[in-house]
């Protein structure tokens, strides 16, 4: 547990199409993954204490354009899934596995900074790699489709 797979990206595709082929994918998660332990530690306070600036009713469409991707590289939803079940084409091959965003029990327990922190720096010890040329905009957009997707 808490291992970190570092593998080349032609090599993350071809394990996810295995994986996809062998059926491992399309699983709907089962009670004991909501909620999920959390495996990231806490962000430095000035952070964690942040609060998203954008209204509850914000236009997301952009996050679910930059979370879904453009099919050509690895993207939120290649480990989340779609869904943001944690179903994710590539989610078999972590551990831990990818978070489950579509638990609202996890979700709403993690402050908006705290989502924010982990989407611009990663969640050392997991697979979740940082995401530094996200502008600020863009991550809290980001933050906000999480929301919806745990509801």
């Amino acid at each position: 547990m808490g291992t970190k797979l570092r593998w080349a990206p032609w090599a993350l595709l071809l394990a996810a199409g295995f994986a996809g082929a062998a059926g491992l994918v399309n699983a709907t998660p089962g009670a004991s993954e909501c909620p999920q332990p959390r495996f990231t530690g806490r962000a430095p306070d000035t952070d964690y204490a942040r609060v998203n600036p954008l209204p509850r009713d914000a236009d997301v469409s952009s996050a679910e354009r930059i979370y879904r991707g453009d099919g050509r590289t690895v993207s939120c939803a290649t480990c989340h899934g779609v869904k943001g079940d944690g179903r994710g084409e590539m989610a078999p091959m972590f551990d831990p596995r990818p978070r489950n965003f579509a638990c609202a029990q996890t979700v709403n327990g993690i402050p908006d900074g705290q989502l924010f922190w982990i989407i611009r720096f990663g969640s050392p010890g997991t697979s979740m790699p940082p995401h530094p040329k996200l502008s600020d905009d863009e991550v809290w957009r980001l933050v906000s489709h999480l929301r919806r997707l745990a509801r």
